[in-house]
């Protein structure tokens, strides 16, 4: 190889290894609780995280949705039924038909009611699933609650003790 070839090769290696040090790697792509989170947190509210229970409520959900083909909160079982062993305060559920989670995102967002369910004031646990219908289109849930309710009992010198629920029997904290 002549000098030539030989400063071209040397540049093309120092080229690369200026663009390793000086360009960062691709972000990883964030999941849908982090997307939530940050869509919460920039609207004064705290972060939510994954909850298995919550997942398979959405999954059940998403699966009922892509077999009948509707967008439907009872295409499963109605939602009251569907988190009554949650032990949660409050709880509530955001359904969507669209290509990607974040296109799903994007119509909660648009919309007042979804929008207030995804910032559900005290929320700290989140549950989101996927399902594609025969025709392939992909049927969205997602279960957001919090917080878990929290029952007082009367501790020595008759002052009331906070202690959070074991089970929670139609309404009631036991």
């Amino acid at each position: 190889m002549n000098r030539r070839g030989q400063l071209a090769q040397w540049r093309g290696a120092l080229a690369a290894a200026l663009f390793v040090l000086f360009v960062p790697p691709a972000a990883k792509a964030e999941s849908p609780a982090e997307l939530i989170s940050n869509y919460r947190h920039q609207h004064g509210e705290g972060k939510v995280t994954i909850d298995p229970v919550l997942n398979r409520i959405a999954q059940e959900q998403a699966k009922a949705m892509a077999v009948t083909g509707a967008l439907d909160h009872g295409a499963f079982r109605p939602f009251a039924d569907r988190v009554a062993n949650l032990n949660a305060e409050r709880a509530a559920e955001n359904l969507a038909a669209d290509a990607t989670f974040a296109k799903a995102l994007e119509q909660w967002i648009g919309s007042y009611g979804h929008r207030r369910n995804l910032l559900m004031h005290e929320a700290t646990r989140v549950g989101i699933a996927s399902a594609k219908s025969k025709s392939g289109e992909t049927y969205w849930a997602m279960e957001i609650a919090g917080p878990e309710p929290k029952r007082l009992e009367t501790a020595k010198g008759g002052k009331l003790k906070e202690k959070p629920c074991q089970l929670m029997l139609n309404d009631t904290c036991l």
